[in-house]
């Protein structure tokens, strides 16, 4: 996908960040006018509001739909923005390009079913029209590019990614996990593709917008997609994320924009050892590996079985409290060991003569 294009809109800064704002929902004609209002004063040039909002359960706000259009069209009319929205089915990319919406983005609950991004997909064929597309809300980056694969086959070429989060059972300071070196791949895999972070639903509060949208500008994306309402305590869905306008224009001030192309002689030289130490550690795991073979001899030799729970365990605590000691993530450390670990088994179970149980494969 070496033809993707830059999500250009005609007079708006290509510096980053490109920021894309409006509030998670249009609910009324009054709220929709008056926030664009307000972020046109700050400088937002791209207003995003949700018409159709698929949510979790039924029962709740599932947006206004196609009566939003026209909302829409006024703030056009009105602060001279460009106007964003989801779609979810064809009907919707119908109705949002008849009405002149010029910017489409597709959910991350959309982008998980490949039905549904095929159907979007031929909807939009023949069409010239800039498309981001959010992560799926499990961590799997295949399905992430076969989502934005669909729509490139369809002839979009203004074409990005959103970074939303990722769903995860476990108990964690965000609504959904950052997990960002799933974006970082994506973009070692598609450097063209312009990627946009949404801190409003990977953090799930206002107050930590400001940290996320750092983060990801220190990790060179390219702009950012947030959620702002004119009374957020008073929104119908999402309230907890969403920021004022005049918050979101303190946060974009603030934020530091660091030089991408600068490389001195002192980040060449740090680049350097960091490639040593790679080398290094490249090392010392394949001797770790053949220390492990040396144990599946042993254990074939003595008739033990491969896999010492309580060990593993120990090892994985053991561990990860040196990580926490050494000023690292304690989580880290425990994917960094499972990992080594899954290795160390297949290695033995070679030795062994057999295949990996499959939770270790």
């Amino acid at each position: 996908m070496n033809d993707i294009q830059p999500i250009a809109l005609p007079g708006i800064d290509p510096r980053r960040p490109l920021v894309i704002a409006g509030p998670c929902s249009a609910e009324t004609e009054e709220q929709v006018i008056e926030t664009a209002r307000a972020l046109a004063a700050e400088g937002v040039r791209i207003y995003r509001a949700g018409l159709w909002k698929p949510r979790t359960k039924p029962g709740g706000f599932e947006g206004v739909g196609a009566a939003g259009i026209p909302w829409l069209q006024r703030v056009k009319r009105e602060t001279g923005m460009y106007t964003a929205t989801e779609v979810a089915t064809r009907e919707h990319v119908d109705m949002a390009l008849r009405g002149g919406v010029d910017l489409l983005w597709i959910g991350a609950r959309t982008a998980a079913n490949p039905f549904a991004m095929q159907e979007i997909a031929d909807a939009l064929r023949g069409r010239d029209v800039p498309v981001l597309v959010k992560n799926p809300v499990s961590p799997d980056l295949e399905l992430w590019i076969g989502a934005i694969e669909r729509i490139h086959n369809a002839g979009i070429r203004r074409l990005g990614a959103i970074h939303r989060g990722f769903t995860s059972i476990d108990r964690s300071l965000y609504r959904n996990h950052p997990m960002w070196a799933i974006p970082i791949e994506l973009h070692r895999r598609l450097p063209k593709l312009e990627i946009f972070c949404d801190p409003s639903h990977i953090g799930g509060r206002r107050e930590l917008i400001a940290p996320l949208s750092q983060q990801a500008m220190d990790l060179g994306f390219d702009g950012l997609v947030v959620e702002a309402h004119c009374s957020p305590d008073c929104a119908w869905s999402d309230k907890a994320q969403q920021v004022t306008p005049e918050a979101l224009a303190y946060i974009i001030r603030n934020l530091v924009i660091r030089e991408q192309s600068v490389t001195t002689e002192s980040l060449t030289e740090l680049r350097a050892q960091i490639d040593k130490i790679d080398d290094e550690l490249l090392e010392l795991l394949a001797r770790r590996m053949r220390v492990s073979r040396d144990i599946g001899q042993f254990k074939k030799e003595h008739n033990m079985p491969v896999l010492q729970a309580q060990r593993y365990e120990e090892l994985l605590e053991r561990r990860a409290g040196q990580a926490v000691r050494l000023g690292m993530e304690r989580e880290f450390m425990r994917t960094v060991m499972q990992a080594i670990h899954e290795e160390s088994v297949r290695q033995q179970m070679e030795v062994l003569g057999q295949q990996p149980a499959p939770e270790h494969q």
